[in-house]
């Protein structure tokens, strides 16, 4: 049994790491192409997968030192709408609009409901 976990471990881990290697975005990895790491990972599969998976891929945006920008974009993130800024203002928006005079009572200022 262990002489079957000395081969397959390696070569699932191989197999993951040339997987995530080639399905990375290239703007998401790091120190070298992207082509290299994939061959890194075929050729030497244990130290090219540990390689990949420690210093080749942009993990977290922890990784960018908390400051939000991520190669000079917003670091989009889901928020919940409670603590959206965007979300919050569409919906004074939609209650203003809502509260226009003239509106007919009880339709909430909407046509055909």
């Amino acid at each position: 049994m262990l002489r079957v976990l000395m081969f397959l471990v390696p070569l699932a881990l191989s197999i993951y790491a040339f997987i995530d290697c080639i399905s990375t975005k290239d703007e998401d990895i790091r120190h070298m192409p992207k082509p290299l790491w994939a061959i890194l990972v075929l050729l030497f599969p244990l130290v090219g997968s540990i390689s990949w998976i420690i210093a080749g891929k942009r993990r977290s945006p922890a990784a960018d030192g908390w400051s939000g920008v991520r190669n000079g974009r917003p670091n989009r993130q889901w928020v919940a709408p409670d603590d959206n800024p965007d979300f919050l203002k569409s919906l004074d928006d939609e209650r203003k609009d809502d509260d226009k005079p003239g509106d007919k009572p009880g339709d909430g200022g909407r046509d055909g409901s």
